[in-house]
């Protein structure tokens, strides 16, 4: 059984409930994104509406350069700041286990202590089980001679599993809180309207022109580098599964040749996730500092950094493979890997699995009839 916690309007909520009233009044925004359409069906906004509201902001600044009471106005209005500090509310709100949550604030240490931890478990396991050595010939590319792919696989397996029970539990409490309606309509449709704005990053456009990275002027850089990390990663993951097939449904082991399928999309995987992790890194270095919530920088930065070292230690096991320098490379790899499974549940992939409920959300709630009725006399 799952309970949705009882969580208090704090400082980041009681901001964001001021903004939205300011900017419902106002409307200017009200085709940039998801968010204002959304915000136009509410009158008032309760813990679970800001929350929602939170996570369908894709913080791409447009609102902010183009809104008239933004700083030094005296309203002070700054919307994509006063919802991405609400998302961070959030990932700690209904993280599980609860205990757990408050490594949302400490990602530095966290991450830190995740990867020395990985890294010292493989290059541990490998020089165990190869007679204290770790540097030696390479045996043509046999990584299960280094460590044996049960050894290797049982990790990642637990880590999985965790993974899925931790993000399941988080966006099932965060789900119940959202405010819910009578009305039925087709989840199928829905659905299909969220997937497509989750997988064309839709909100990240800035109504048309792109994201507001340096100044005032808009590009498509971000949304173009978010495409490359998005789908590079999947093409590694498919990578993943079909060799998982090879190994057990067709009992082919690695190393699998150049051209076979799981090396070619997790080559192009990895080179997609480099260039998409590598500028997104540099956006965000050049990013107007007015629209981010600072806290979470070493939260953004070190889950962009592991995806970096892992498509590259993927790759540098790829081409070395047949070297020397492969057992070392391998238990770094699998050391990388390891550190970003340990933080994946409560690191910055969660953006990923919240959006995506808000987008969900978002497709039901444009559905359903407008309750909002403004009488004219």
């Amino acid at each position: 059984m799952t309970h949705t916690p009882i969580v208090t309007l704090g400082r980041p909520e009681a901001e964001v409930r001021r903004v939205m009233a300011i900017c419902n009044a106002c409307r200017y925004c009200e085709g940039f994104c998801a968010v204002f359409p959304a915000m136009e069906r509410r009158l008032d906004f309760l813990h679970g509406d800001i929350h929602f509201l939170a996570n369908l902001c894709h913080n791409c600044g447009a609102c902010f350069h183009s809104c008239q009471y933004a700083p030094p106005h005296a309203f002070a209005v700054n919307v994509p700041k006063a919802l991405a500090e609400v998302r961070a509310v959030t990932y700690e709100a209904y993280a599980w286990p609860a205990s757990l949550g408050a490594l949302y604030r400490h990602q530095g240490v966290w991450l830190a202590i995740a990867l020395a931890a990985g890294l010292a478990f493989f290059l541990l396991l490998a020089m165990q089980l190869n007679g204290g050595i770790l540097v030696r010939p390479g045996e043509r590319g046999s990584f299960y001679a280094v460590i044996p792919h049960a050894a290797m696989a049982a990790p990642f397996l637990a880590a999985s599993i965790w993974i899925l029970c931790a993000f399941g539990v988080g966006v099932t409490r965060f789900w119940r809180g959202l405010p819910a309606k009578s009305h039925r309509v087709s989840l199928s449709a829905a659905v299909a309207d969220a997937a497509q704005s989750a997988l064309t990053l839709r909100n990240l456009d800035g109504g048309g022109a792109g994201c507001n990275d340096q100044s005032d002027a808009p590009s498509p850089w971000r949304r173009r580098f978010h495409h490359a990390t998005f789908y590079g990663f999947m093409l590694c993951f498919a990578s993943t599964c079909i060799a998982t097939w090879y190994h057990y449904g067709l009992k082919l082991s690695a190393p699998y040749p150049l051209t076979s399928v799981p090396v070619l999309l997790g080559s192009v995987g990895g080179a997609g996730l480099l260039a998409g992790t590598g500028g997104l890194l540099w956006l965000h270095s050049q990013r107007h500092s007015s629209v981010r919530d600072r806290t979470q920088r070493a939260m953004d930065v070190g889950f962009m950094v592991l995806l970096f070292a892992t498509s590259l230690t993927g790759l540098a096991l790829l081409v070395f493979r047949d070297s020397a320098a492969m057992p070392l490379l391998l238990a770094v790899h699998l050391g990388v890997v390891a550190a970003f499974f340990i933080t994946l549940p409560y690191g910055k992939f969660a953006h990923a699995v919240y959006r995506v409920a808000a987008l969900l959300k978002d497709a039901i709630e444009k559905r359903q009839p407008n309750t909002i009725v403004v009488k004219l006399d």
